[in-house]
């Protein structure tokens, strides 16, 4: 989750090598950084602040040895990277999902929350014993979960560099070592003879330390909470106003009376049952095979899989390696209300499969002001139409994937959303009838989108306090999203059948998958910010995302209607851990915000006839 890249040997060019590799490594996470140098001795800097504003604040003189690393913040909102303890420095990238299993099987007391200080254990215990070399079979057979190291041993004059998914490249300019955690930065750089770190281990000559401690500074700032503490509160979650909504539901799906532009006929059966188009029958899947016979290649990856470590897209990238027999690379836009669950699935996923995953980071700290901005605005005037504006940020994913495919040269994007997954109700609320046709989530038509932009800005100008820094970040988005031509790009449960059952069983047994504690679906527990939206649905509507979901396989004959009423009413419980965690990252008042939602009228109370 973070980049991590060093520059070895004395090169005139080593200043703007350095300042080029920070600039890429600040993309992949900007919220702390660290180095460690050598100019005549070693030191090591960490800051409060993204990787380019610390190198640039640096002379970088008569260097041998330059390390850096641009953080998202994971994990401990104090400590920071490299880790550094008895002039052992490490740089790391990715998450041991297994880190306190290890310190309780080793017998030690970490200090510090960051799964890096796994590395240290293990150093520190084994090193006595054995050769740097066989530490590659110490780091697979104790750690699970992604991990790409540069570990520093001045006072041996080694440094380490290892990864067990891929995202590590080293290679050469003359007599300057250089790597990083992306092919494409060396690439830019013109280095010769790049090699791929994937489960092997390179050992690269350093100068000798001094025999004393290396000097640290640390650079600390003022800002808000990046993880969440998790201060869970038994008298906060009674807040949660559990009342189970009067609704007339249709006869046959479990869509209810409050549902936008909703009618029933005679025999009770709603509208969209009615007109309902089949989506559970998948084309012939040798059509498919076909497509991807054009895009396939002998060495290297071949196709981008877009990844966010939700259910749909782990288990769709389960079936593109297995039975696709495709060699992707994994993408993944953090935009600052990831989950912690869905990323630590991210980090089981490309560790099992050993495929390299590269992350566009957000400015995690302006998202979430903007997200903070027009969550106010809405507190204002609560509106059920203005509720999808809280993860307008979220579609800059559609941006910088078309930056990885040109980086990459790969030009294929295969998407892996549930046919099921159609929420377009949201759209409803502004006046604009849902469209429930549509065969994919994300296909939203220009005319379309500028209808529903127009119709939201109407109720801005209602509520000026959606004019805030975040428009333009939102409208932009749109644009990627609903505007921007898309091409050699295919959903591949257009031709695969989506069995929930095996999905569910697959991830869990096959890959360890982690579950949320506070919900009983596999459903949007990737994204931190679904369950304070569907509070706010359930609470004023009397319905969420997931009585659209199992209404769909109800008229799909996956479920029988009453199979569908037991998960609803399970389902649109509210999440009290995730919509906890989400306001306090959000630094927004449980309380109050609750207590505004609450009160709002409710929609289920009105006549249904």
């Amino acid at each position: 989750m973070c980049g991590i890249f060093g520059v070895i040997g004395k090169n005139n060019n080593n200043k703007a090598y350095i300042r080029s590799l920070a600039k890429h490594a600040k993309r992949r996470g900007s919220d702390s950084s660290g180095i460690m140098l050598f100019q005549d001795e070693y030191s090591v800097e960490r800051a409060d602040y993204d990787i380019s504003k610390l190198v640039n604040s640096i002379k970088l003189n008569n260097l041998e040895v330059f390390l850096g690393i641009g953080r998202l913040i994971t994990n401990d909102n104090y400590a920071n990277q490299p880790f550094l303890s008895e002039n052992i420095c490490i740089f790391h990238n990715g998450i041991v999902v297994n880190d306190n299993e290890i310190f309780k099987s080793e017998n030690i007391k970490r200090s510090s929350n960051l799964d890096t200080e796994v590395f240290y254990v293990l150093l520190k215990k084994y090193s006595k014993n054995t050769d740097l070399e066989y530490f590659k079979d110490i780091f697979l057979s104790k750690c699970q979960g992604t991990f790409s190291v540069a570990i520093a041993l001045p006072k041996l004059g080694k440094l380490i560099l290892f990864s067990n998914h891929g995202s590590l490249y080293i290679g050469y300019k003359k007599d300057t070592i250089l790597f990083s955690s992306e092919e494409f930065h060396l690439k830019d750089l013109n280095c010769e003879k790049i090699l791929n770190i994937n489960k092997k281990i390179k050992i690269i000559d350093i100068p000798l330390a001094a025999d004393k401690n290396i000097a640290v500074k640390d650079y600390k700032v003022k800002r808000r909470l990046l993880v969440s503490n998790k201060n869970f509160s038994s008298n906060k979650e009674k807040l949660l106003d559990s009342t189970k909504p009067h609704v007339v539901r249709c006869t046959k799906c479990t869509l209810p009376h409050t549902f936008p532009f909703i009618y029933f006929n005679k025999e009770g059966v709603c509208n969209y049952c009615l007109n309902y188009k089949e989506r559970g029958s998948p084309k012939p899947k040798k059509d498919f095979l076909k497509i991807l016979e054009n895009y396939r290649k002998k060495s290297g990856p071949d196709c981008i899989v877009p990844f966010s470590g939700g259910r749909d897209s782990s288990y769709s990238l389960h079936v593109i390696i297995n039975d696709l027999k495709m060699k992707p690379i994994t993408y993944t836009y953090d935009w600052g209300m990831t989950s912690d669950i869905g990323r630590r699935n991210i980090s089981r996923m490309c560790a099992k499969l050993g495929i390299e995953n590269i992350i566009v980071s957000a400015n995690i700290q302006k998202k979430r002001n903007n997200i903070r901005k027009n969550i106010n605005a809405w507190l204002k005037k609560p509106h059920l139409g203005m509720v999808n504006i809280f993860t307008a940020g979220d579609k800059h994913f559609y941006k910088y994937i078309d930056d990885i495919k040109k980086e990459t040269k790969i030009n294929l994007n295969l998407w892996g959303y549930s046919p099921f997954e159609v929420t377009h109700f949201k759209s409803g609320f502004l006046g604009y009838p849902p469209d429930f046709e549509t065969k994919r989530t994300y296909t939203f038509g220009a005319l379309k989108q500028l209808r529903y932009q127009y119709l939201r800005s109407k109720e801005m100008i209602k509520n000026p306090a959606y004019l805030n820094s975040s428009l333009w970040d939102s409208l932009s988005g749109e644009y990627y999203r609903s505007f921007k031509k898309k091409e050699d790009y295919y959903y591949i449960y257009d031709y695969l059948l989506w069995d929930e059952n095996l999905i569910d069983r697959t991830l869990i047994n096959e890959y360890d998958w982690e579950l949320a504690k506070d919900t009983s679906t596999t459903w949007r527990i990737g994204d931190g910010t679904a369950g304070f939206y569907n509070y706010i649905y359930y609470t004023i509507a009397g319905f969420t995302e997931h009585d659209t979901f199992r209404s769909n396989q109800v008229r799909e004959g996956v479920l029988t209607r009453n199979q569908a009423l037991e998960l609803v009413e399970k389902e649109n419980a509210p999440r009290y851990e995730n919509i906890s965690e989400y306001l306090e990252m959000l630094d927004l008042d449980f309380n109050t915000v609750i207590n505004i939602i609450n009160n709002t009228p409710k929609l289920w109370h009105q006549n249904p006839m």
